[in-house]
């Protein structure tokens, strides 16, 4: 029976790991208990461009007077939006494409 008992389990195990893995990371259950695997997520292109060349501006006045510490958080923070943008680029490009056939 117990040979049975874990046979059953490790199926189940089997069968839950497959599940789990065959679920999106992005895929989260929203209130109503439904998978969902789309984000809405909106970029404001624009205005990280904005703010990007603002902190690159602010960076160089930085080290002109001599605050390199400074000069480089701003640069460093610059640096995460640019990151930030290009993942929504590359998110809106392939959103766009057509799926293989």
């Amino acid at each position: 029976m117990t040979k049975r008992f874990s046979a059953l389990a490790v199926s189940a195990a089997i069968v839950g790991g497959l599940f789990i893995t065959s679920v999106p990371a992005q895929a989260a259950p929203s209130a109503d208990g439904v998978v969902s695997t789309k984000a809405a997520i909106t970029c404001n292109k624009n205005e990280m461009r904005q703010q990007i060349a603002n902190l690159k501006t602010k960076a160089a006045k930085l080290k002109q007077l001599g605050e390199t510490a400074a000069a480089n958080r701003a640069l460093n923070e610059a640096a995460a939006i640019q990151k930030k943008l290009n993942a929504c680029i590359k998110a809106e490009d392939e959103a766009s494409k057509p799926f293989p056939g």
